[in-house]
């Protein structure tokens, strides 16, 4: 008689501002899982999840949430209560990697190069504290350029402004120019590099997840030497933080003065998308691992404790 097939849980919505995201994460991963003969229930995750776990039972949960509070290592924390093992990156790294300002601390201390940058309240920014444009102003604690605005010189306001559901400190940082590169890593791998070129003013929410917003060039068309670069300071980003399984380092590439230039770590996802759109699988197939692989390989590695 064969052994029962792995029963996984696939948590996807919730309520943060990434939930439509999130969904469409969940489904695809449910879709490769059940092409790969594993038992899968999907979970639209609401505040009884502890109680829903309980009645489905799973072996292994498969972390689909993007944002706040599946992503920041309050959902790991539950699962570790739990005992369940889980996708992605454990309760430390994952509360670390979400709190910018701690992160960029950590990457420091590791040797690696953020752009310049400080906390401050929104009502410093309208005082004009930030100093001159260009700067880019980001929520302490979202994802996939949730709330980031890019204030140029000539625009007509500083925002944050009027409504502003991410609390009244920010985190303000000098604007590098150049270009955007993403490196995936898995495991203790980096996979590769992508350059995404955006159509608007920067690689926001919109061009992420919307079809014809932004152009992918894979692998990134840079120096060779930076590409390997690229490679190692996404590897050492995962590391500084304790990430397993997968994640993506976003990065700015400043080639203005010619290649190669010089990469500055923006920050590091430890739950990357997994829609039709996002980049780690598209890494990931350049380098010859399907969607389907990458998703049994995050499920096959999924731990607890640790």
């Amino acid at each position: 008689m064969s052994a029962p097939a792995t029963h996984v849980a696939v948590l996807k919505g919730g309520w943060s501002a990434e939930r439509e995201v999130s969904l469409v994460s969940g489904d695809a991963v449910e879709r490769a899982l059940e092409a790969r003969d594993y038992r899968v229930t999907g979970v639209d995750m609401t505040r009884e999840l502890p109680q829903v776990l309980a009645e489905v039972r799973p072996d292994v949960v498969f972390n689909a949430l993007h944002g706040t509070p599946g992503e920041d290592g309050s959902v790991q924390g539950l699962l570790e209560i739990m005992g369940l093992p889980y996708t992605h990156s454990g309760v430390l790294a994952s509360a670390l990697a979400m709190d910018k300002p701690a992160a960029k601390r950590l990457f420091a201390g590791a040797g690696l190069t953020c752009p310049e940058g400080r906390v401050m309240r929104r009502s410093e920014i309208a005082a004009g504290a930030a100093g001159p444009p260009p700067y880019v102003i980001k929520p302490l604690d979202q994802g996939s350029s949730v709330g980031v605005h890019l204030v140029f010189t000539g625009d007509n306001a500083a925002p944050p402004n009027g409504e502003w559901p991410y609390g009244e400190e920010v985190l303000v940082e000098r604007y590098i120019p150049g270009r955007e590169i993403q490196v995936a890593v898995m495991g203790e791998r980096a996979l590769g590099a992508i350059e995404i070129r955006p159509k608007g003013r920067f690689y926001d929410y919109e061009a992420k997840y919307t079809d014809g917003r932004a152009d992918h060039y894979m692998p990134a068309p840079i120096h060779p030497d930076a590409y390997e670069e690229a490679l190692e300071i996404a590897l050492a980003a995962h590391r500084a933080l304790g990430c397993r399984g997968v994640t993506r380092a976003d990065l700015r590439y400043d080639d203005i003065a010619g290649e190669p230039g010089r990469f500055y770590l923006l920050e590091i996802n430890t739950q990357p998308g997994m829609t039709p759109l996002s980049l780690v699988p598209e890494i990931a197939a350049d380098v010859g691992i399907s969607f389907q692989d990458l998703v049994v390989w995050l499920v096959e590695n999924a731990a607890c404790g640790r």
